[in-house]
């Protein structure tokens, strides 16, 4: 994110500095100083937004937490659990079921899993159905047994693991 200082001047905010905002799509930040009364109706008629400010680190605070609003979303996985499959079920219209044992946190429902074989990931799929027993399930935890199916994908094998994760969003920094 770029910050483009489209002018810089001393004295009060004027009429000229806000149609100059107005054109530019931009905000206009004073530093000890007001606008005019003509030049707040202006920007309130066009839609410009004007800082002022009597404090420079608050003035460098709000610009930075604009800069970072401006920013994309990153994604970020958080492993939850894994699950090692011990049996594989073959079940028409379903598709494959993965029998097995949760090794480590939890599995959720909701999740996504990721199919690791030899050390190697295989697939990543959201999770189908969870099961314990006949029952569908909202989570398993460490050291129960459930079946998995994953969304669309039917070529699970005796021996792989199943890690599940979730997705946040997280704000970047600049």
């Amino acid at each position: 994110v770029n910050v483009n200082v489209i002018s810089k001047a001393v004295g009060q905010i004027s009429e000229n500095d806000v149609m100059l905002a107005s054109a530019s799509d931009a905000v206009i930040v004073g530093f000890q100083v007001r606008p005019s009364a003509d030049a707040r109706r202006l920007a309130d008629r066009e839609g410009v937004e004007i800082n002022t400010y009597s404090v420079i680190y608050d003035a460098i605070d709000d610009v930075k937490s604009t800069m970072v609003g401006m920013l994309d979303k990153v994604k970020k996985e958080i492993v939850t659990g894994q699950f090692e499959v011990k049996q594989v079920f073959k079940i028409s219209k379903v598709g494959t079921v993965a029998g097995g044992m949760v090794t480590e946190g939890k599995v959720h429902s909701k999740d996504k899993g990721r199919v690791v074989r030899d050390g190697i990931v295989i697939h990543t799929a959201p999770i189908d159905a969870l099961k314990r027993y006949k029952d569908d399930v909202k989570e398993v935890a460490t050291g129960l047994e459930c079946g998995i199916s994953l969304v669309n994908y039917n070529d699970l094998q005796v021996g792989d693991i199943i890690e599940t994760f979730t997705e946040i969003e997280v704000e970047q920094k600049l």
